[in-house]
């Protein structure tokens, strides 16, 4: 069953529950820096609400496995042992779908909440994640995404724990994998409309080594993204679009370094 637009407050919380009636079950709820995040159960799947708005949930994720699968076959061909950062560790589609390929010789993700990395190693999304958060290729970082793109790369002696003083590595990255928030059209946390801005996309730019790409998740297609990646020195610029069950769909935006 495909699922419905699944991070459109303009629509009801998604999710098997919405059409049998079955109310959510709380599992856990917490207070951040951030504000606050839920966890709760619906029917056959979890979901993750920040703030009171619903974020994402276990209930399909084609799109976010798209995010990755574009990256990778964009990449030059020949590009052996590429490095990848995903935006965002969610419920774990994204970071599965690129644990799940061996192209990919380190993986960084960069979550700011920890309340969401908690529940991941509480195993609650186990079952989505097939134990991707032990590859010894990812490196799981607590950060704002926006801050951590903005931090020089060089790495430290040593290995760093997640978390504070994280740094992206001294080459860069090959592909960068943004699942944050909406999409450039509308944000949940004010902060978060950084990264589309040309700071932010300025920013991906000087992280991603020559012929690297950009891929962006949206809950919908935007001209007006398409335009300002076009103008912000990348290339080959398109989106992929992912229909759901009701509304727009989700869109993947691709381009790549020039």
């Amino acid at each position: 069953m495909a699922a419905l637009n699944t991070r459109d407050p303009r629509f009801p919380t998604p999710g098997p529950g919405l059409l049998t009636g079955e109310g959510p079950v709380v599992l856990d709820r917490r207070d951040g820096p951030y504000g606050e995040a839920v966890l709760r159960r619906r029917g056959a799947h979890l979901e993750i609400i920040a703030n009171g708005t619903f974020l994402m949930d276990t209930s399909d994720g084609r799109s976010e496995r798209l995010l990755v699968d574009v990256a990778l076959d964009a990449l030059p061909a020949g590009r052996d042992r590429a490095s990848v950062l995903i935006g965002g560790l969610g419920v774990g589609f994204s970071l599965a779908r690129a644990a799940g390929q061996p192209r990919w010789a380190r993986i960084d993700v960069v979550e700011r909440e920890q309340a969401v990395i908690d529940w991941h190693r509480a195993g609650h999304f186990a079952a989505h994640t097939d134990g991707a958060l032990d590859d010894p290729r990812v490196r799981l970082i607590t950060a704002d995404l926006p801050a951590y793109l903005r931090t020089a790369p060089g790495e430290r002696p040593g290995t760093e724990p997640a978390g504070a003083g994280a740094r992206p590595p001294a080459g860069g990255y090959d592909a960068l994998c943004l699942d944050i928030d909406n999409g450039p059209d509308w944000t949940v946390t004010d902060n978060n409309g950084s990264l589309y801005s040309p700071s932010g996309l300025d920013d991906c730019r000087e992280l991603l080594s020559p012929g690297g790409v950009l891929a962006v998740w949206s809950a919908q297609p935007s001209a007006a993204f398409e335009t300002a990646l076009n103008g912000a020195g990348y290339t080959g610029v398109r989106t992929l679009e992912v229909p759901v069950a009701r509304g727009v769909p989700d869109v993947v935006h691709v381009a790549v370094k020039a």
